[in-house]
C-alpha cells in the first residue's frame, strides 16, 4: 500500500554543477550562530592579550572572525520591551542580556547586528529592514505573547531566522479578561462606576441585559477562544463558534457547535473575537459584516484591533445595530483622538488581556525557554515559521532527524558533473497511517543535508523549503507501508537525472539511491544502490566496489594503517557470493590523496569514493 504527499517547488534556477565538489564540514545544529552558545569556561583573557589578537587580525575584512567568538563569549539577547524578572533571570544564566526599551526603528536596526536573539512584545515592529540590518547574525525572534503580526514572517524565513512565541502562558488571563469585559458590558459596570464617581445615582439609566440563555458566537476557536467558551457555558450561555481549522470533536467536548461565519454573526446576541490578524482577517468586521448581525448585538474584542474596521464599528454603534462594544485592542495603540474610545456605549481597556501578575511571569519564562532552546539548536514546539511539531513527536523523531540530514549529505556527495540537481525523491517506509506520519521535519533536514555541502547558504528548519524552491529543487515524498515498531522503518533518498562518481550507488531506475535506518538509536546506512550494507553514519566513510574475494579487508586496512588512519569499522555487502561486493570503511581522519590513490590501485577494487559525513 503506497500513499504519497508531494511538495512541488519549481523555478528556472537549479543547483550548480558538481564537477569540483568539495564538501564542507557538517553542521549538526539546527540553528547556527556565529558565537558559541555556552561559555564553556570562565573568561580569563586579559585586555592586553585581546589587543594582541586584534592587532594580528584584519578585523575590517568581511572574512575576519568576530572578536567575540575569539573570546568564547555568550550570545547576546536584546530585550526591547519589558519582560518579567523570572524570564530575564533565566536568560542571564545563558546569555548577555541587553534590556533596551523604547527603541526607535533606526536605533533597533543599529543595535541588531550585534545580537543573536531579539525578544519583543506587541510594540516593536520587526520588519524586513531589521533582518537586513542584522546581516545574518540574528537567529531567533521571540514574541512574548501570542500574536506575531508585528513580525515580518516572510522576511524572517528568507533570512533563516526562527520566530517563536509564547502561546500558552497568557491563555487563561486573556480568557478571563474576555469574560470580564462581557459581564461588565452587559451590566454597564464602567458607565455606572463613572456616574457614581461624578456624584450621580442613575439606577434606571444603567439597566443591563442578562447573559443566561443568550447566544455567544466565538470567532476563532483556539486556546483562548475555547477557554472563553468553557466559562461562558458556566454562565448558562449557548455557545457557537466559527474557526475553519478547529477540530469538531474538541468543540463537541466543550458543548460548542461549530458553524459558518455568516451563521455565527447573524444568530449571536454576543460576539467575542479571538482570531489572529492576517491578510484574510484584516477588517473582516466591516460594514457588510455588521449589516448581517441582529440589531442590538454586543461585541467583545480581546484579540487584535485590526480585525475590526473601527470606522464601520462606530457607524454600527450610532445606528443601533451594535448596542455595545467592549474593546481591549485597537488598530493603533495607544489610540489617538479616538471617537470609538469616547463613545458612551463602548467599554475600553488598554490591552490588558495578558496583564495579570501570573500571566506576565509565565509569558516571560515561556519565551525565555523558547529562545534559549532555539539558540542551543533545539527544536521549538512554539515556532511559528518552521514545522509546527508537537513535543512528543519531536522526541520520537529525534534519531531520524540526524539520519535524514546525513542521507542528504551522503547522496549529494555521490553526484558528479551534469547540470546540477533538479529533483529529489524521498521514500519513507513506515507502519504508520500516512496521516499519522508528519514528514515536514525530516524533509527539512534532507534539504539541509543536500544543499549545505555544496553551497554557502546556511539551511535550517525555518528556511529549508524556501531555499529549495529558490534553487529550483523539486522534492517529492512517498510513504510505503512496512511493519515497524518505530515511526519510520527506513528513509530512502533518490537523486535523478545526474551522473554519479560511484556507479554502484545508481539503482535500476538510473537514480543515485541511498537508504538508511535507525539502529540502537544511531543512524545507519542500510543500502547503496542495489547493495545492502550495514554502516554507522558517523565520521568519514570510504565506499569501495570490489571483486568479492578473500583478503580485501586486510589489504585496504593495511594501507590505511601505514598512514596512521584509524579505522572505526568495516562492513561488506554483496548480492551474489564471489561476484561483486561493496566494502564500507569508517575512518576517523580524512586520508590524504596518496593513501586514497593506493586504495584505488588495489587490483580487485573497481571504484571507490571518500565521503565526509
Amino acid at each position: 500500500m503506497i500513499a504519497s504527499s508531494r511538495l512541488t517547488t519549481t523555478t528556472t534556477t537549479t543547483l550548480p554543477p558538481y564537477t569540483t565538489l568539495t564538501p564542507k564540514p557538517p553542521r549538526f545544529r539546527f540553528f547556527s550562530s556565529p558565537l558559541p552558545l555556552k561559555c564553556r569556561k570562565p573568561l580569563t583573557t586579559s585586555i592586553t592579550s585581546v589587543l594582541k589578537i586584534a592587532d594580528s587580525l584584519n578585523l575590517s575584512s568581511p572574512a575576519a572572525p568576530d572578536l567575540n567568538s575569539l573570546l568564547n563569549l555568550k550570545p547576546t539577547i536584546l530585550v526591547s520591551e519589558k519582560l518579567g524578572d523570572a524570564g530575564l533571570d533565566l536568560l542571564r544564566t545563558f546569555a548577555n542580556v541587553d534590556c533596551c526599551y523604547n527603541l526607535s526603528p533606526e536605533d533597533l536596526c543599529s543595535k541588531i547586528s550585534s545580537c543573536d536573539a531579539l525578544i519583543v512584545r506587541s510594540g516593536t515592529k520587526v520588519n524586513r529592514q531589521v533582518f537586513e540590518a542584522a546581516k545574518g547574525r540574528l537567529k531567533v525572534v521571540g514574541r512574548a505573547g501570542v500574536g506575531i503580526d508585528n513580525v515580518d514572517l516572510q522576511a524572517a524565513t528568507e533570512f533563516g531566522c526562527l520566530v517563536v512565541n509564547a502561546p500558552t502562558a497568557n491563555t487563561i488571563a486573556a480568557a478571563e479578561h474576555g469574560i470580564a469585559l462581557l459581564a461588565a458590558m452587559a451590566r454597564n459596570i464602567a458607565q455606572a462606576d463613572a456616574s457614581m464617581k461624578a456624584g450621580k445615582w442613575q439606577r434606571n439609566k444603567y439597566v443591563g441585559v442578562s447573559m443566561v440563555g443568550k447566544t455567544l458566537a466565538i470567532m476563532g476557536f483556539g486556546k483562548v477562544g475555547s477557554e472563553v467558551a468553557r466559562r461562558a457555558k458556566g454562565l448558562g450561555m449557548h455557545v457557537v463558534a466559527h474557526d475553519p481549522y478547529a477540530p469538531a470533536d474538541r468543540a463537541r467536548a466543550i458543548g460548542v457547535e461549530l458553524v459558518s461565519f455568516d451563521q455565527a454573526v447573524s444568530t449571536a446576541d454576543f460576539i467575542s473575537l479571538h482570531m489572529p490578524l492576517t491578510p484574510a482577517t484584516s477588517k473582516v468586521f466591516n460594514d457588510a459584516t455588521f449589516a448581517k448581525m441582529k440589531k442590538g448585538v454586543r461585541i467583545i474584542n480581546v484579540a487584535r484591533g485590526g480585525v475590526i474596521d473601527e470606522d464601520a464599528l462606530l457607524r454600527a454603534l450610532d445606528s443601533g445595530i451594535v448596542a455595545q462594544a467592549a474593546l481591549d485592542v485597537f488598530c493603533e495603540e495607544p489610540p489617538k483622538d479616538s471617537k470609538l474610545v469616547l463613545h458612551q456605549n463602548v467599554t475600553a481597556t488598554p490591552h490588558l488581556g495578558a496583564s495579570t501578575k501570573e500571566a506576565q511571569e509565565g509569558v516571560a519564562v515561556e519565551i525565555a525557554e523558547a529562545v534559549v532552546g532555539a539558540l542551543q539548536g533545539e527544536l521549538s514546539a512554539t515556532a511559528v515559521n518552521a514545522p509546527m511539531v508537537p513535543p512528543e513527536v519531536l522526541s520520537e523523531l529525534a534519531p531520524y532527524v540526524t539520519l535524514a540530514e546525513k542521507l542528504g549529505r551522503l547522496a549529494v556527495q555521490l553526484v558528479s558533473g551534469g547540470s546540477g540537481i533538479q529533483s529529489v525523491k524521498v521514500v519513507y517506509r513506515s507502519g504508520r497511517d500516512p496521516d499519522d506520519l508528519d514528514t515536514r521535519l525530516l524533509r527539512a533536514m534532507i534539504i539541509k543535508g543536500i544543499i549545505e555541502p555544496i553551497s554557502d547558504t546556511i539551511i535550517n528548519l525555518v528556511n529549508a523549503d524556501f531555499i529549495a524552491k529558490q534553487k529550483g529543487l523539486v522534492i517529492s515524498e512517498e510513504r510505503v507501508f512496512a511493519n515497524s515498531g518505530g515511526p519510520v522503518d527506513s528513509i530512502q533518498v533518490r537523486i535523478g537525472q545526474v551522473n554519479s562518481k560511484f556507479q554502484s550507488a545508481v539503482s535500476e531506475n538510473e537514480e543515485i539511491s541511498v537508504e538508511g535506518k535507525v539502529k540502537y538509536g544511531k543512524p545507519h546506512l542500510s543500502r547503496v544502490g542495489g547493495f545492502e550494507v550495514d554502516v554507522s553514519l558517523e565520521g568519514n566513510l570510504i565506499l569501495c566496489r570490489q571483486v568479492d574475494q578473500p583478503g580485501m579487508i586486510g589489504k585496504v586496512g593495511g594501507i590505511l594503517g601505514e598512514k596512521n588512519v584509524n579505522v572505526s569499522f568495516m562492513s561488506v555487502g554483496r548480492n551474489v557470493r564471489r561476484k561483486k561486493a561493496i566494502m564500507a570503511i569508517g575512518v576517523d581522519e580524512e586520508p590524504d590523496k596518496d593513501t586514497l590513490d593506493k586504495i584505488g590501485h588495489v587490483p580487485a577494487i573497481e571504484e571507490f569514493v571518500f565521503l565526509n559525513l
